[in-house]
């Protein structure tokens, strides 16, 4: 597998643990967005897209997140279910949309984007900056934001 490109958008305010959100081109052919830069204890590390996980108001059928109270369409009091649990018996709120198959394969993920994240702190010192982040692929193809 060839990384062709990797693009970062830095976070303005990185007080949090979210430092920046990159894209990643594979073999100048496939994109994969959305990937998050985390502030971890061991430093930067890259965390798939992610979707959060719902489930369906019994009333009118429409799709909640499992921390809602009420549905969001119809406003009916939703039945507490019981969100899916990984093999180590922790609730999962969030299901990946991407992710590596091996450990060899977001080692080599993890090590680029990283590499990446770090030059472009660098090339955002300098006065002028602009992300580019911005502009990949088709972007008038792509759907507005909600």
């Amino acid at each position: 597998m060839d990384i062709t490109e990797v693009r970062i958008k830095l976070v303005e305010n990185a007080a949090e643990r979210l430092l920046a959100f990159c894209s990643v081109t594979i073999g100048a052919a496939f994109v994969v967005r959305d990937l998050k830069i985390i502030g971890g204890p061991n430093g930067p590390f890259v965390a798939m897209p992610s979707r959060k996980l719902c489930a369906h108001c019994h009333g009118c059928g429409y799709k909640n997140t499992f921390k809602a109270s009420y549905c969001n369409q119809c406003g009916t009091k939703l039945v507490e279910g019981q969100p899916p649990r990984d093999g180590d018996g922790r609730i999962r709120l969030y299901a990946d949309i991407a992710h590596p198959i091996n450990a060899a394969c977001r080692d080599m993920i993890q090590k680029r984007v990283v590499s990446e994240y770090e030059a472009e702190l660098v090339r955002a010192r300098v006065p002028g900056y602009v992300s580019r982040y911005e502009g990949i692929g088709d972007e008038e193809h792509r759907p507005p934001r909600r």
